[in-house]
């Protein structure tokens, strides 16, 4: 708790372009919760670097995706924005829960034997060891709730098995967390393939919907979203594209899934479409205009990136010098 308040974590890699998905199933859901719990969002670059960078566009999307944190809206004011590489507590944290995690967890880890399998040329440790890195993220702030897909499940998972671990050894030390998920737009599916998430990666372009791409883009990438030969709008997993075009219309027009299908009721797919480019251009548009704007203001976003980086390490400290005198480490002369 800090001032009252329970403690949110969460954070994106600075790695490809943020996608609507990201937007509907995380950034959207972020601007409700600062009024709740006292927020901490990272640009986790530090998860970055499993897969070879380029140093130089590295820094430059990880600027640009803070920007856009506060572009969506987060008053960096009220919510700790900052990036995780000028937080040492992470890797020093995420060496002590390295040596109470076990080999076998780690081995069960999907993430990590899915991207092996993109990345055979580079399986490096830190590629094996990144959700103990994830679990010192949470707990270096003594998170009381994280925003996660269920594609992370398995890693907040491990995270609370740490954290009660570490506890059942030295007393209660980390607060475990739980996992809050957002009820509409938790998973946008790839247009192209919706049997899978819309992804960063995607190899298509047309599968995904950028947050920066242009209104011609985004209405040439709804038209193109691949349905099916029914013909009929009904929110069903035996017809995945449309129920995903009616995810993605119900997140962006707040309207449930439901009122969605009422609305379309006796329309073809070729009015839905349109809808739905629609729709995600107008939640988009004001997204984009203030990231513009933000990214002439040089001196403002270097001054939230220093003021949010030493709020974050008071906070980071706290929770690290308590874990390294409770493994035993030698006091700090001050």
């Amino acid at each position: 708790m800090i001032d009252g308040k329970k403690v949110l974590f969460s954070g994106m890699q600075a790695t490809g372009n943020l996608t609507l998905g990201n937007y509907l199933g995380a950034l959207k859901n972020w601007l409700t919760l600062s009024e709740e719990y006292e927020c901490f969002y990272s640009v986790v670059d530090m998860h970055s670097i499993t897969i070879r960078q380029d140093p130089a566009e590295l820094r430059k999307r990880a600027r640009n995706l803070l920007t856009l944190y506060i572009a969506a809206g987060l008053d960096p004011k009220k919510n700790c924005i900052y990036y995780q590489s000028h937080v040492s507590g992470h890797a020093e944290l995420a060496w002590i829960l390295n040596c109470y995690t076990y080999m076998g967890e780690l081995n069960r880890m999907t993430q990590f034997k899915d991207k092996s399998a993109k990345h055979a040329d580079n399986i490096n440790a830190g590629l094996f060891t990144y959700p103990v890195l994830m679990a010192a993220d949470i707990l270096l702030y003594q998170a009381d709730v994280v925003p996660v897909g269920i594609d992370q499940m398995q890693h907040l998972e491990l995270t609370r098995n740490i954290a009660e671990r570490f506890n059942n050894i030295y007393g209660d030390v980390f607060t475990v967390p739980e996992a809050y998920i957002g009820k509409v737009g938790a998973k946008i599916m790839s247009l192209q393939d919706p049997t899978k998430k819309m992804s960063k990666s995607d190899e298509n372009p047309n599968g995904s919907i950028y947050l920066m791409d242009d209104p011609d883009t985004i209405m040439r990438k709804c038209k193109r979203a691949v349905t099916d030969s029914e013909a009929c709008i009904r929110y069903s997993d035996e017809q995945p594209g449309i129920k995903n075009l009616i995810d993605i219309y119900s997140a962006c027009t707040g309207k449930t899934p439901e009122e969605t299908v009422q609305e379309f009721e006796g329309k073809g797919y070729g009015e839905l479409k349109p809808a739905v480019g629609e729709a995600v251009i107008s939640v988009l548009k004001p997204l984009q205009e203030e990231f513009v704007r933000l990214t002439k203001d040089k001196a403002y976003i270097d001054s939230i990136i220093k003021e949010n980086a030493e709020k974050a390490n008071y906070y980071a400290s706290k929770t690290l010098r308590k874990v390294q005198r409770k493994v035993g480490f030698p006091d700090r002369i001050r």
